[in-house]
């Protein structure tokens, strides 16, 4: 047993109190710093095949029905994701804006400007960008005379790990390409412009006009929810 007189003049009392001090404090937060790890070390896997898979689904924050003059500018930039309930809980990695149109050609002259006297539509071009915090994406489209439509795509992740095998990666690599980390969150802008061409109309006193087009769009945010598994070889099993 040591008394307090010991502690007070015995040298090797006073070691072996040291020792027994530095080994109740150092133990807790030796086994502390190694749980911290270990768990996260269970998290996150190490490098190995893995399978992604999950489910792209589309959320809807903008539609509508415009008429658009030749040579004019749809702008649609009042959109955010303040207006989504839960957004900041999605994992948003694109923007779709998908449109369609059709043909507001006209031809004009005497009544003899029919079937071919009268000529036929020409093609006309419909352009549409998707803008979100420096990301960002064009595409055009035609009527080809009639009907048309197309989509704007923009992704902010690694579609290609989408229900595939992944391998030579570690699991918060993967992650680091699937997850957008917030960066699908904030303000969105849209731009939908129509050049349009007038065809020939070969009979005398025919003529054909076209002033635009109208356009149906939509605007979706692109939302990925996945799960990443490591992958079994049955054959191994």
């Amino acid at each position: 047993m040591i008394t307090l007189d010991d502690l007070k003049t015995n040298r090797d009392t006073q070691i072996t109190v040291a020792g027994i001090i530095f080994f109740l404090l150092a133990f807790p937060l030796y086994f502390g710093i190694s749980g911290a790890n270990a768990s996260s070390s269970e998290a996150m896997g190490g490098v190995a095949d893995y399978n992604v898979n999950g489910e792209i689904t589309y959320i809807q924050i903008a539609d509508g029905i415009e008429y658009i003059a030749d040579g004019d500018t749809l702008m649609i930039d009042n959109l955010h994701t303040d207006s989504v309930d839960g957004a900041e809980d999605m994992n948003i990695v694109g923007v779709r804006v998908t449109m369609s149109y059709g043909e507001d050609e006209e031809g004009s002259g005497p009544p003899t400007c029919v079937g071919p006297l009268g000529g036929q539509n020409a093609a006309d071009t419909v352009s549409g960008t998707a803008m979100h915090a420096g990301f960002n994406e064009s595409a055009d489209g035609q009527n080809n005379g009639g009907n048309g439509g197309h989509d704007v795509i923009v992704e902010w992740f690694n579609s290609s790990m989408v229900d595939a095998s992944v391998s030579g990666l570690s699991e918060s690599e993967i992650v680091s390409q699937i997850d957008s980390m917030g960066a699908g969150l904030g303000a969105y802008s849209v731009e939908i412009g129509v050049d349009v061409e007038a065809g020939n109309a070969p009979g005398p006193g025919c003529s054909r006009s076209d002033n635009g087009e109208e356009v149906t769009y939509s605007v979706e945010l692109i939302i990925f929810d996945y799960t990443i598994a490591p992958s079994f070889d049955e054959a191994e099993v």
